[in-house]
């Protein structure tokens, strides 16, 4: 029986460290007291299979790994030197590009500038966007579990699904979000909602919970596909969303969700999905075939099967031509 491959990474966006985990080997994540960025250690919010091993920082240069994965910039300028061997950072390297550039939209460079390190974009509008000079790049679109729950779509109004909306200002859409919660009903959940919102609802809970409003709407600027949004088509919850970065290229507007650049029209598009339940379920109900084939959770842990053997085959492969 083949070994299965240890692969180290931070544990950064729990969300897409829970998906990541459906996958054919073992994930690495290392921990400290004070559970600062990526150090929080498997948590107690999603249902990590025995496969996601906490490892006690001080304890990672002692350990054997086959693949080594950054997910941020500190990751990759900072922690590594800080609590990987000079061994350990010999090994294949992947970097997985959560989002779009910040800074300009086209002219950014990548931080990553090596040709010996594949950079790993979640959507093909990321890796448009950023200059990401010679260094190999791939993209692996989201990957999520079907819940088993269903959309019901008995409350007549919207939910939106965004942490700390207040703070996050203008990219998240906050003052969108405002313009429309005046026009149309529509509650907002997450962590820092603060007097906007209901608090947080816990990622085991959300299906359940969003499955009885109407529509999904995603009032994001410039961001990367949420996984929120992936999730909310897998339940055939319709969305309705900004007509930009790449849920421009996921939804068919009119078909299987709406999306538009114009927030008049969104919001008479949610009006109409308040109105028309029924056109509400269709709606969904297409975007769920969408998200079947296109994010379905085999899929993704089969493309990241296939890249993590080619790194390490690769890398081994390299060793063996300078013995």
């Amino acid at each position: 029986m083949q070994n299965r491959l240890k692969i180290f990474t931070w544990h950064i966006h729990g969300s897409y460290l829970y998906y990541l985990s459906q996958g054919n080997y073992d994930i690495y994540i290392p921990t400290k007291p004070e559970k600062t960025e990526g150090y929080y250690g498997r948590g107690e919010t999603f249902p990590f299979g025995s496969n996601v091993i906490e490892v006690p920082a001080g304890e990672v240069k002692n350990m054997q790994f086959d693949c080594i994965v950054f997910q941020t910039n500190q990751n990759y300028l900072s922690d590594q030197y800080e609590i990987l061997s000079d061994e350990q950072r010999a090994l294949p390297r992947i970097y997985i590009e959560h989002d779009p550039p910040r800074q300009h939209p086209t002219d950014t460079k990548h931080v990553v500038g090596d040709e010996n390190i594949t950079l790993v974009h979640v959507t093909h509008f990321n890796r448009l966007m950023w200059d990401s000079t010679s260094t190999p790049t791939r993209v692996i679109e989201h990957g999520v579990t079907d819940s088993g729950i269903r959309y019901k779509g008995d409350l007549d109004k919207g939910i939106v699904v965004i942490n700390n909306l207040p703070a996050r200002g203008r990219l998240l859409g906050h003052d969108i979000f405002m313009h429309a919660r005046k026009n149309v009903p529509m509650d907002l959940v997450g962590m820092g909602t603060g007097d906007l919102g209901l608090g947080e609802v816990l990622h085991p809970q959300l299906p359940e919970f969003q499955s009885r409003y109407r529509f999904f709407f995603n009032p994001i600027r410039y961001t990367s596909l949420g996984l929120a949004i992936c999730e909310a088509m897998m339940m055939g919850i319709p969305v309705v969303g900004l007509a930009t970065t790449e849920l421009s290229a996921v939804i068919e507007n009119g078909v299987s969700g709406f999306i538009h650049t114009d927030v008049e029209y969104l919001i008479e598009k949610m009006k109409l999905l308040i109105n028309e339940p029924q056109l509400a379920r269709e709606i969904g109900a297409r975007g769920r075939e969408v998200a079947l084939k296109r994010f379905g959770i085999k899929r993704f842990a089969n493309d990241w099967e296939s890249l993590f053997a080619e790194v390490v085959t690769k890398s081994k492969a390299a060793v063996a031509e300078t013995v």
